[in-house]
């Protein structure tokens, strides 16, 4: 069977590729084509849909986190492949094709997959609180496979203030090896570079150039590789990153209505979405409004949309529109505007902020912060604190990273809505000459085309119900 390397370069699109020649070739050669995606355009609702051919209203991931219901908790990246509902396209693959073989180098979702190689980013929590960098990965010996080769996984340069091209690289290099040596039917790859300085500096900017022609670079030897063995290669992206500069508080109007509530504890207030009426759990561009009485629906409907920057306040029945209607959805989803983006903030004053507010901690926050990629502009120190926590953990002490801003202004770019122009949208391009009848038509593609796209190229197409 005809390998095949699926390259998800988060960001990428019409407008950057032409500072991405490698990348560009792949259309050149084979063809492009206008990708459309799904509401919310993040990346685990896009990625899902992209494995399933399904819309989030089927394989329920509404967004990066939601809250569960039945937990009484707000979780954002989460990793277990059981939330994902519907089969994968290595799993409709396998069972046309025993033998089949699917790799995953960090797309999300890997944990529990049934992939037959993964490898994914995974801290050490120490019992003493300190965080170590390092990776999961199945089989077990590729993890020292990798890193004895290409060091451990730079952790801290795949989020937050230190991001950079270290991580893409990592990725880059951990892929080309394992299509090298494994040669899996299927190579899918995950590449997080663009989403870094497009959001800290705008797609506009010349860091967002320098940041295309940085990734474009470091994969151009897997593209190598995938020639060399006569692979097919897919490239696409969840999202295209638009300017924004117009921060939304859409849970602080809440939080000053009534309507939602916090608890105290150390003078630190935190979200208690169990006794909220309404909350928001914000993602990006878009934000899901959980509220617990129906009788209030009108009321949060009519807050939530008369905030600047808000463009629509989905329904149900509006929200099956855009086939993102859920159980797992709030009652309410909003979009916002094309310059707007909504925060997770729900406390009204900054004294009263929790601690983690100040780190990069995406597990703990109710909702997504862009702010995680900045050090504090206002704290004239705190490169030089962010220096000595890195001693006090390199000599075992406890140490807590409070460098992140807690003002939102410092962002310049987002995604989530769904695209206003083509050439600021996601793209398609596949290495292959045999084009699809849709794109021939319409030159466009629908993100859940996408799956039976990948079959296709391998031949499976005709295999499969």
């Amino acid at each position: 069977m005809k390998p095949l390397v699926l390259l998800d370069v988060v960001g990428m699109t019409p407008r950057l590729l032409a500072h991405m020649p490698n990348l560009a070739a792949l259309g050149k050669t084979g063809w492009q084509a206008e990708l459309g995606t799904v509401l919310p355009a993040v990346t685990c609702s896009v990625q899902s849909t992209f494995l399933t051919g399904r819309m989030p209203a089927q394989h329920g991931i509404v967004g990066n986190g939601w809250y569960f219901r039945d937990l009484g908790e707000v979780y954002l990246w989460r990793q277990h492949n059981r939330l994902v509902q519907g089969e994968k396209v290595w799993e409709t693959a396998r069972a046309a094709h025993p033998g089949y073989r699917a790799a995953n180098i960090c797309w999300w979702y890997a944990m529990g997959a049934s992939t037959d190689m993964l490898v994914t980013p995974r801290p050490i929590y120490h019992a003493d609180g300190r965080k170590s960098p390092d990776c999961y990965t199945r089989p077990v010996t590729l993890h020292d496979e990798l890193t004895t080769e290409l060091g451990e996984f730079p952790l801290f340069q795949y989020w937050g203030p230190t991001a950079s091209i270290a991580s893409s690289r990592w990725i880059a290099q951990a892929a080309t090896r394992v299509l090298e040596r494994h040669r899996p039917e299927l190579l899918m790859v995950y590449v997080p570079h663009l989403d870094y300085d497009l959001q800290r500096f705008g797609p506009d900017s010349p860091q967002a150039i320098a940041a295309a022609r940085a990734v474009d670079a470091e994969l151009a030897p897997l593209l190598l590789e995938a020639r060399r063995q006569q692979a097919s290669v897919v490239a696409l992206s969840e999202y295209g990153i638009t300017s924004a500069d117009q921060p939304v508080d859409v849970n602080r109007a809440l939080r000053r209505e009534g309507l939602l509530e916090v608890y105290r504890q150390a003078g630190m207030e935190y979200l208690d979405p169990w006794a909220s009426r309404a909350f928001a759990v914000a993602d990006h561009q878009v934000a899901h409004v959980y509220v617990a009485d129906p009788a209030d629906l009108p009321r949060v409907r009519d807050i939530v949309a008369g905030l600047p920057g808000v463009d629509e306040v989905l329904d149900r029945e509006q929200q099956a529109r855009y086939g993102i209607d859920h159980e797992r959805a709030g009652e309410l989803v909003a979009v916002a505007e094309p310059r707007a983006w909504f925060t997770y903030y729900y406390w009204l004053d900054d004294a009263s902020a929790p601690d983690f507010a100040k780190g990069v901690e995406i597990h703990r926050k109710p909702g997504y912060d862009p702010a995680e990629l900045f050090f504090d502009p206002a704290d004239p120190m705190v490169k030089a604190k962010a220096a000595t926590n890195l001693v006090r953990k390199k000599v075992g002490l406890r140490y807590a990273m409070n460098v992140v801003p807690l003002d939102p202004s410092p962002v310049r770019g987002s995604h989530g809505r769904l695209p206003d122009s083509p050439q600021d949208g996601p793209v398609l391009l596949c290495s292959d000459q045999q084009v699809p009848q849709q794109v021939e038509r319409d030159g466009r593609l629908a993100a859940t085309d996408v799956r039976d796209l990948l079959l296709r190229l391998q031949g499976l197409d005709g295999q499969v119900s």
